[in-house]
């Protein structure tokens, strides 16, 4: 049954799609057979299937939809870019810090624009980083507990300085993640000291190689972007740079391939099904594009619900995954184990932990001593996954079918991102269980270990399996005051240990990221950081 499909939408003059081809984008079903869908593409305008984040506001929301936005409407005073990711200087110049990590300055570039054509100065910097503290969301986390708002000052017109509570390794490695936002654009739309959140929830205040354009935007459905030809970096690298993006994601993956495979979408997102890999590279239009990064599949267990609270169970759930079953059986190979809590080539991941293997004779054991302990081990249980994404259903069946063949009866049950993320705020909703990826946002076990089981980051989708060891808490937080890698890597070794020890969460990969490409796109940059979502080095053949 073909669902209904919503008549006029944008239109950024990619072919004459009409209401049609754009509904059908959006809504997430076409009709097959439809001529007006697939028409010929124009060479100007890139058809994205990257997911949209929650909203468009970069200090409220950061996550892999984020970063794909981000990267391309706004800027940073440094970014990662590269294959392997290499922090490089962006909107500043050049940066120093003091010998005790304390004080950081930072030199802007001069005659910097927002896309509104007025200055980016030190003050506007200053402003952004107190507004994302002000906000207190997902990427304020790293900045939090070492940063004051009165701390970050702008002596100079083309100079910041940042005077941290205590010294704080990963703060230049976390400096990507937090946009420069423009507060001429901002401030005339705050409302009750809301620092302007509802506005720039929907709207653009950036400096970034594409501009967004408001009238092209519909939450989680559609999101349109023009060319900034003022960018600071220029265009002398790109002679045929993409002039608008057009960002249509669709919830079904049979969807996104369709539209990949009639010229109707130049990418899916980065989360194909392996079994899909042969027939893209069969067709005359695309291909897939393999890319190895730094992002962990996991499956997370709500460790203040029961039977989660006891570690008995949760070592009987981490041997009843069929983690080479799931790896070369579904994924077709296109992953490599990961028995850590974090990329097992980062530093501080210690080579002598042994990670938990399939074994279904293990997990009835242990669910035996569980169920002497009293844990409820045959009361219905639930994983939550995000159902756009067909590998986190897959692994989500898999387990399903393993521990029903030792009486154990999980549900599995879809969602979304966006309401998986804000359900995680409290440990009273979060779900018995959810699957998601952590990616690399910035390079530093921080990142991973750091956030997601330091107890103090509870009310993050990061640490949302609420678990909590005093030991593990001492160690993390030593290790990020530290500022020699040869000291803090001891520290997070001895974290980890307990962590597995401990067996809070599921860890099951380290991603081969596949995406499906038209053949047209040409130019195409990656980094792991974003996941190769930015945009300005594509050109577009024919």
């Amino acid at each position: 049954m073909t669902k209904a499909v919503r008549q006029g939408g944008p239109l950024l003059g990619r072919r004459k799609m009409g209401g049609l081809a754009a509904g059908a984008l959006v809504a997430g079903a076409f009709p097959a057979a439809t001529s007006t869908f697939a028409q010929a593409a124009d060479a100007s305008t890139f058809v994205s299937g990257f997911a949209l984040p929650m909203n468009l506001d970069p200090h409220q929301v950061y996550d892999v939809p984020m970063q794909s936005m981000m990267l391309n409407a706004y800027d940073n005073l440094y970014r990662y870019e590269g294959d392997p990711p290499e922090i490089v200087p962006w909107l500043a110049e050049s940066h120093t810090v003091s010998d005790d990590g304390l004080s950081w300055e930072f030199k802007l570039r001069p005659n910097l624009k927002f896309h509104d054509d007025s200055p980016l100065t030190a003050d506007d910097v200053v402003y952004s980083f107190r507004r994302m503290l002000a906000l207190a969301l997902a990427p304020a986390g790293a900045f939090l507990k070492i940063l004051k708002p009165e701390n970050v000052t702008a002596p100079e017109p083309l100079l910041v300085r940042f005077k941290l509570e205590t010294s704080y390794a990963p703060f230049l490695a976390a400096i990507p993640s937090i946009c420069i936002v423009n507060p001429r654009a901002i401030k005339p739309n705050e409302k009750n000291g809301d620092w302007g959140k509802t506005w720039l929830a929907s709207n653009g205040a950036g400096s970034g190689a594409y501009r967004i354009v408001p009238e092209g935007y519909r939450p989680l459905e559609y999101l349109d972007m023009e060319i900034n030809e003022g960018h600071f970096k220029g265009w002398s690298d790109n002679a045929k740079p993409v002039k608008k993006i057009a960002y249509r994601p669709t919830k079904e993956t049979s969807t996104r391939i369709l539209a990949l495979l009639n010229g109707t979408l130049d990418c899916t997102d980065p989360n194909l099904p392996a079994d899909q890999v042969e027939q893209i590279n069969a067709s005359k239009i695309a291909f897939v594009q393999k890319d190895i990064v730094m992002r962990t599949f996991v499956v997370r267990m709500n460790n203040t619900k029961p039977p989660f609270d006891n570690l008995n169970a949760r070592l009987c759930f981490a041997h009843a995954f069929n983690y080479m079953g799931f790896i070369n059986d579904i994924l077709g190979g296109y992953a490599t184990r990961d028995p850590y809590p974090m990329p097992e080539n980062l530093w501080g991941v210690p080579k002598d932990a042994k990670g938990y293997d399939y074994d279904l004779k293990k997990a009835k054991e242990y669910m035996a001593k569980a169920m002497a302990e009293g844990a409820p081990m045959k009361r219905p249980l639930e994983i939550h996954v995000q159902s756009e994404n067909e590998q986190s259903v897959q692994g989500a069946q898999l387990f399903q079918s393993e521990l029903a063949q030792i009486g154990i009866n999980l549900k599995v049950v879809g969602n979304i991102w966006s309401n998986l993320t804000t359900a995680a705020a409290k440990p009273e909703t979060t779900p018995d269980m959810w699957v998601h990826w952590v990616s690399t946002y910035f390079v530093d076990p921080e990142n991973w270990v750091g956030q997601m089981y330091d107890s103090q980051f509870h009310g993050t989708w990061k640490a949302s399996s609420y678990y909590k060891n005093p030991e593990v808490d001492v160690l993390l937080r030593k290790a990020r005051g530290l500022v020699k890698q040869e000291e803090r890597a001891p520290l997070y070794e001895q974290a980890i240990r307990k962590i597995m020890a401990d067996s809070p969460d599921i860890w099951i990969y380290n991603s081969m990221q596949l995406q499906g490409f038209n053949k047209r796109v040409k130019g195409r940059r990656f980094c792991t950081v974003g996941q190769g979502a930015e945009l300005r080095w594509i050109t577009l053949a024919g």
